[in-house]
């Protein structure tokens, strides 16, 4: 079984233990006969085991292979046929439990057909003289086993409820964590590749004797890295706001700092506002496999209402770096928002990405 017990305890315990009060009477009959002692004893556990046969064993079972489930009712049956010649007829009221699990175990058309041979039982036991209260046992298998069919029924419904929410909760569970990764890809690809370009600069002021000049790329490196670093805090507490002008700021100053030209727009204004958010994370992912794979001297960024385009003049054999997670990622946040995304090399040479959401110009 794959559903926890949970469920299908609570229904049936809540339902069937009420019932249970009916077994003092065959307890009585047992006990208030001139029986041996052994045979009183042997009587007490046959019914306790129907009792725990009805209330504990079929959620348990509810599940599980038919023939398990057939072999419980069949073993129940016998135990209760075996105590009802052993001790009298006034002993197939237990019958009445039979006829519930066979309702909760069983599909409806063997369920129904259970209740049959002990009340044949009963009315040849009524018209043979014996106590018409007999004949209660009929009316009380039929009851039983109809009841229990709703309940079973109840029991499925809570089931499929269970299962649903377990999916949906294990969904939600994959979304986010689909969300944690690609924005930690977004975050961290490009502050840490503008971070490393940074340092290189750095690096060759430093062996060029250019001590001040130095200083303040190392001032911008640690600048940067309190800036991921904060941006990574907000994305995983999922607070993180993206801003289209921040991110345009900062791949100006990226490619600059790359040695790359950046042909790119002062403002944002002509962007349409709902779409801004989702074309900072394009624009940011663009410019980051720019500056990682292309090879480029010279990048143009291009905005419209709903539109964002980023060409470069990198070389060909460097466009196969540009289509792995980060493009994957940019790919579904889009659609998310009804918009696409097309990326690949020009014919001229160079590269092209541009991402179009639904109520293009």
């Amino acid at each position: 079984m794959t559903t926890r017990a949970g469920p299908r305890m609570r229904s049936w315990e809540l339902f069937a233990g009420f019932f249970l009060l009916f077994l003092l009477f065959p307890v009585y009959y047992l006990l208030a006969g001139g029986l041996p002692v052994l045979w009183k004893i042997a009587g007490l556990i046959g019914i306790g085991v129907i009792g725990v046969t009805y209330l504990v064993v079929p959620p348990r079972l509810f599940e599980a292979p038919m023939w398990q489930r057939i072999a419980l009712v069949l073993g129940q049956a016998a135990l209760i046929t075996l105590i009802t010649l052993a001790f009298g007829v006034e002993f197939l009221s237990l019958f009445v439990y039979l006829a519930a699990t066979a309702a909760i175990l069983l599909p409806v058309w063997l369920a129904v057909l259970v209740p049959v041979v002990p009340s044949i039982v009963a009315v040849r036991a009524v018209l043979d003289g014996g106590p018409f209260w007999l004949a209660w046992i009929i009316l009380a298998m039929l009851l039983s086993t109809f009841s229990v069919l709703g309940v079973a029924e109840l029991i499925r419904g809570n089931i499929k409820l269970y299962r649903e929410q377990e999916q949906a909760a294990l969904l939600a569970v994959a979304e986010e964590r689909a969300r944690l990764a690609r924005d930690l890809h977004d975050v961290l690809g490009h502050s840490l590749t503008t971070i490393t370009i940074k340092a290189g600069l750095a690096r060759r002021l430093l062996e060029a004797g250019q001590r001040e000049a130095a200083i303040v790329e190392v001032s911008d490196v640690e600048a940067l890295s309190r800036a991921a670093l904060t941006d990574v805090r907000a994305t995983v507490s999922g607070y993180r706001e993206t801003s289209l002008a921040a991110e345009l700021a900062g791949a100006r100053v990226a490619l600059q700092a790359a040695g790359i030209t950046a042909d790119l727009p002062h403002a944002v204004d002509n962007v349409a506002p709902r779409h801004q958010p989702v074309f900072a994370y394009v624009l940011r992912e663009a410019v980051t496999n720019v500056l990682r794979h292309s090879g480029a001297t010279r990048c143009e960024v291009r905005f419209g209402l709903s539109w964002l385009e980023v060409t470069d003049d990198g070389a060909p054999q460097a466009t196969t770096g540009r289509t792995g997670t980060g493009l994957t990622g940019l790919t579904e946040r889009l659609a998310a928002v009804g918009g696409t995304l097309a990326a690949g090399p020009l014919p001229a040479g160079g590269f092209r990405l541009r991402a179009e959401i639904g109520d293009d110009e």
